[in-house]
């Protein structure tokens, strides 16, 4: 896009979504840039710590163990999970949802040819994106979108690609990752639909750093007796999904630790939520939910005792079993 494109691109991406919602945003993302142009870190992210990346990056030298923890940067892990849903339409049972998420993709030691390799090998009928595309937090995203666009070619879903944003991305980024063939939704809903049946995504703007999600918006453009599956970008509004009548909660964030200890227990998450929800499967009354240890990495391309996942949802009809 050129520069004009780019502005008229964000004119109506605006009116899409409101003044008050991308007028937060966009206020926090040149108070962050300012922040941290000031040499300031105030309510920050850990990446941009360099007490923290000097102490992780020695200590993994000075062990002989930063070769491994690069190699596992990119050793992904296939995760197949079952969802079970009382209420899903015949007609999805079996539906497969690829679950990408915290790519932070221009950080991949091979800017993504693994995991370009591994997806395009699989079958699925939809990829949902939660968030964190690029690796910094701040600056260009050139680079992120064209890495990106490499990546939706390889991802063939009759669905289509849905992704939602991070507390790594901006903005301005959205009609860049549109371009590319991705349906960013930002406090927005989708229906996917089979014949006369249908399920629905609910997709969140970040509710971790620039708490621009808005679910209520999100509910009250999707009906209450659908099968509903939200996508949020960490886990830290679970309860409020749940009492809002979510059936499933996909999430990121967390990275799982990405440098954990022997057993895969994470040192640090930065979730302001429940231990059981940082990571893997888990279930919150009767909502279902799913936080991805991520395929990329924040701070280094390393990993230690935490693989990258690559997910594959199954949803299945199971009977409503009353008490």
């Amino acid at each position: 896009m050129t520069h004009l494109q780019e502005q008229e691109a964000l004119t109506k991406l605006i009116d899409r979504i409101g003044s008050a919602h991308a007028g937060k945003r966009l206020e926090m993302q040149a108070h962050y840039s300012a922040l941290l142009l000031g040499g300031h870190h105030i309510h920050v992210h850990m990446e941009e710590f360099p007490a923290i990346a000097w102490l992780l990056k020695t200590g993994l030298k000075a062990s002989g163990l930063w070769p491994l923890a690069v190699r596992n940067s990119t050793n992904y892990r296939l995760v197949e999970y079952a969802v079970p849903l009382p209420h899903l339409p015949e007609a999805f049972d079996g539906f497969r949802i690829l679950h990408l998420s915290d790519l932070h993709i221009e950080g991949m030691i091979d800017k993504g040819k693994s995991l370009q390799q591994i997806v395009s090998t699989l079958e699925y009928d939809l990829c949902v994106l939660t968030g964190d595309f690029r690796f910094r937090t701040y600056g260009s995203y050139d680079k992120t979108l064209r890495l990106m666009e490499e990546l939706v070619k390889t991802l063939h879903a009759p669905f289509g690609v849905t992704g939602i944003l991070g507390n790594h991305d901006w903005l301005e980024m959205v009609p860049g990752l549109e371009q590319a063939g991705i349906r960013m939704l930002l406090n927005e809903t989708q229906a996917l639909e089979k014949g006369s049946d249908a399920i629905w995504l609910l997709g969140l703007d970040d509710v971790h750093y620039y708490e621009t999600g808005d679910l209520d918006k999100a509910v009250n453009a999707s009906p209450t007796d659908a099968v509903r599956i939200l996508l949020v970008h960490s886990p830290e509004i679970v309860p409020e999904a749940f009492s809002a009548g979510m059936d499933l909660y996909l999430c990121g964030h967390s990275h799982g630790g990405q440098i954990c200890l022997p057993g895969g227990k994470p040192i640090i998450t930065h979730c302001r939520c429940a231990g059981s929800y940082k990571a893997g499967p888990w279930q919150h009354e009767s909502m279902r939910g799913y936080t991805s240890r991520g395929v990329g990495t924040s701070l280094f391309p390393v990993r230690m005792f935490c693989q990258p996942e690559v997910i594959i949802h199954t949803l299945r009809k199971v009977p409503h079993v009353t008490s």
